[in-house]
């Protein structure tokens, strides 16, 4: 099967370049002379190809998100490991897995975090939605030892799965700054977490802030939202795929409900919006496209499992409508946190990431040549895999070479790489010996 391509609008492709800042805005600027807050926004189990910025012919209606990647910069090639995860550790840290992912579930005791490094550069910092990253959680099959939210670097928190399951959905069971609250009754657990991000924003909105909003929507179980009409009990608490469009398009709203609080309190011009996916689709999930149906791979190490949306808007700094090619890694995010906020990177850290803070802000930067995965995900009975590839050629560790144009599914992999490769080969098989 030739590769299957995801048609844009020309009117959302326009050159990558620096927009030039109004006088209004320069004023603005040099008055408040700090650095920007950050809103980093993860949806969990979104493919790349759920936005209709990315995919016009998607089903799923993405008015807010579409909205946001006109106003700044859309990531084309973004990837993530096709699990939660090991993504939210990698995310976290800025360091590939195979240096500190030891659990499912958890982030190891000890890890500095993106949040610990703007905190120490005077930021306060926030955190909304899904965890997962404590440990061992009692009736589940997570183990090892983990890190709580404090821990982990967040002064405030609203999330689920900390110590206890329960619903993140209907009825969710919540811990709020460390106290665990009872299942709350009639409430929708997604509108809490934007509800605290809300609060958040305007409690420290003189001051720089970091709010990580992990998203629960839109992962299975797939429920009804509060935009799908008259639903009995029964169906609130049904499991279905028919779910999944309402769970994309209430994650959507979500989005507009923080992007419009940022407006109305005036910090629009003072804060960078980052959104992007955890990993592919979940797999029962098939959504359409100009090339025909698009099956979700979560969990696989196909493009399907590891390609994600990724949109990025500094107004004022970022060129509005812009489309860039250059490969990201989830490493990245760490030193692109870094370096909006101006805070070292510490000396010991392996750096693994590389900072698109330039391209945010429509410069060219040093894109990445390729982008590397260790993939062990202790979860399931996923088997674990490693891998280098670019936007056209892939190798795997146990030798596997992929043409990714022509088999995006991996069905037929090449005895070598064809000449028009170049030294591809040589140049994957020295990362996957150095990286390990």
């Amino acid at each position: 099967m030739k590769r299957r391509e995801f048609v844009t609008t020309a009117a959302m492709t326009v050159p990558l370049l620096a927009s030039p800042l109004t006088a209004s805005a320069r004023r603005q600027g040099e008055r408040r002379r700090r650095p920007p807050n950050v809103v980093l926004i993860l949806a969990d189990d979104l493919g790349y190809e759920c936005l209709r910025c990315n995919n016009p012919a998607s089903p799923y209606r993405t008015p807010r998100l579409d909205a946001l990647a006109a106003s700044g910069v859309r990531f084309t090639n973004a990837h993530a490991t096709p699990l939660c995860t090991p993504t939210r550790v990698q995310m976290m840290t800025g360091k590939y897995n195979f240096r500190n992912y030891t659990e499912f579930g958890a982030l190891k005791k000890g890890e500095e975090t993106f949040a610990h490094l703007l905190r120490g550069a005077g930021y306060a910092t926030g955190i909304a939605g899904k965890w997962q990253l404590a440990g061992s959680v009692p009736g589940t099959e997570q183990r090892g030892e983990g890190q709580l939210p404090a821990e982990a670097g967040f002064d405030e928190h609203c999330l689920w799965q900390v110590k206890r399951l329960g619903s993140r959905y209907w009825n969710p069971v919540l811990d709020v700054n460390g106290k665990h609250l009872p299942a709350q009754a009639g409430a929708y657990g997604p509108d809490r977490f934007a509800q605290f991000a809300g609060e958040f924003f305007e409690r420290h909105r003189d001051r720089p802030f970091l709010f990580y909003y992990p998203m629960a929507l839109p992962h299975a179980p797939w429920l009804p939202t509060p935009k799908s009409g008259d639903v009995t009990d029964a169906q609130r608490r049904e499991d279905d795929p028919r779910w999944f469009k309402d769970c994309v398009e209430y994650m959507d709203t979500l989005v507009g409900r923080l992007v419009d609080r940022l407006g109305a309190l005036g910090l629009a011009q003072d804060t960078l919006i980052l959104f992007a996916g955890d990993n592919g689709t979940g797999r029962p999930i098939r959504t359409a496209t100009a090339g025909g149906p698009y099956q979700g791979g979560k969990g696989r190490t196909t493009v399907a499992g590891t390609h994600v949306p990724l949109i990025a808007r500094w107004a004022g700094r970022s060129p509005k409508g812009a489309v860039c090619e250059d490969l990201i890694d989830f490493t990245d995010v760490f030193p692109t946190l870094a370096g909006a906020a101006g805070a070292p990177v510490p000396a010991a850290h392996p750096r693994d990431g590389r900072t698109f803070l330039p391209q945010i802000t429509g410069a060219k930067g040093t894109p990445r040549e390729w982008v590397f995965c260790d993939y062990n995900p202790r979860w399931g009975k996923a088997a674990p895999a490693r891998w280098v590839m670019d936007k056209r050629w892939k190798l795997y560790g146990d030798g596997r070479r992929i043409d990714l144009k022509n088999d995006p599914d991996e069905q037929k992999p090449l005895k070598s790489f064809p000449a028009e490769a170049g030294d591809v080969g040589a140049r994957f098989e020295k990362v996957l010996a150095t990286l390990r």
